[in-house]
């Protein structure tokens, strides 16, 4: 009898064979049970990602329409409801240099039917202003990077310079005397200017407009001297001689303006470009981030897209989710220095 097969009983229960844990069976039984149990809520998020989005999504952007940041979401929403087969709504939210929306954002349901245009003000703000209740880098899920537009340093014509260096002399020369112009405290423009300050040594004198749109009204009006514009809103007035521009920000020309240099090229290491991309609720289901991230990728590689972002003088910034987390969070860690060395406030 010691080498009898294993019988089943009629309760239905397995009597083990000799030599083995009476418990063994019904132990294997239940990991295989537990293992299908589990690969079940995976099973059911691939398909609910799959069936994604079954209703419209909302796009929400920090500023008031007609900025950079509103056209790049607007042009991103209509191609991806072209590409998503459900509406993409666009939510201006403006307010406290876009942290309202971003708050806003960030709270809502992880689900992928919220998500947030982020721009180079969500990083600095992370540094100037003290109580925010979120962590942009944190408590955000990075979905796409789309655009990399740089700012021109520019002067009006009246200032008796052509060249970054020339620039450097003449304020070195009259320091204090020298203003630039920005749309606010904390925005690129103003940081873009801080920067310089920082890496050269020049004592020059910020002036705050409320919107960059009276910043530049101004400075064409020879009202202040220099300003650190993003180039999508000056590049006319240079093409038309109205401004002078003495270098772009980025560490490569500007296909806008190929015939002028980077500000690199004279002050090594200088870069203060404005990005922008798509970040959702932190915990939104991968699955669904990386079908936006592939329909996002895919928009950027459309000629047509291409080239009308192309048009703004951006670069694309295709890639996975991670790439532009890296990105988030070295602009932050970035602007931080810049903030600390300024002694930059929110107002």
């Amino acid at each position: 009898m010691k080498n009898r097969k294993r019988e089943i009983c009629t309760s239905g229960s397995v009597r083990a064979e000799d030599g083995q844990p009476p418990h063994l069976l019904g132990r294997r039984q239940f990991l295989h049970l537990a293992a299908g149990a589990a690969a079940l809520p995976a099973v059911s998020r691939i398909a609910w990602a799959q069936s994604y989005p079954t209703r419209p999504v909302r796009l929400l952007i920090g500023f008031a329409p007609g900025g950079t940041q509103d056209v790049v979401g607007r042009l991103l929403g209509q191609w991806l409801t072209e590409r998503l087969g459900q509406q993409v709504i666009i939510e201006n939210r403006p307010g406290a240099a876009s942290n309202i929306a971003a708050e806003a954002a960030i709270r809502s349901p992880p689900d992928g039917y919220t998500l947030f245009m982020i721009g180079p003000n969500n990083a600095i703000n992370a540094s100037v202003y003290d109580k925010l209740r979120f962590d942009i880098v944190r408590d955000s899920a990075p979905v796409a990077g789309i655009l990399r537009v740089p700012n021109v340093m520019e002067v009006n014509p009246a200032v008796p310079v052509t060249s970054v260096p020339e620039f450097i002399a003449y304020a070195k020369a009259n320091p204090g005397k020298i203003n630039f112009a920005s749309g606010g405290v904390g925005t690129s423009v103003h940081v873009s200017g801080e920067l310089f300050k920082m890496m050269t040594g020049v004592n020059i004198q910020h002036v705050t407009y409320r919107g960059a749109g009276p910043a530049l009204t101004d400075l064409l009006a020879g009202q202040v001297h220099l300003m650190f514009d993003n180039l999508p809103s000056s590049v006319e007035h240079i093409r038309a001689g109205k401004l002078r521009a003495l270098a772009v920000t980025t560490t490569a020309r500007s296909d806008a303006l190929p015939d002028i240099p980077t500000v690199d090229q004279f002050v090594p290491g200088y870069e203060a470009s404005a990005f922008f991309g798509i970040i959702a609720p932190r915990n939104t289901p991968p699955e669904v981030i990386g079908r936006l991230n592939m329909e996002i990728n895919a928009i950027l590689a459309d000629p047509k897209a291409k080239a009308r972002l192309a048009d703004m003088g951006g670069t694309m910034l295709p890639g996975p989710p991670a790439n532009f987390g890296r990105l988030l969070a070295s602009e932050t860690e970035k602007w931080a220095k810049v903030v600390k060395f300024a002694g930059i406030k929110a107002e």
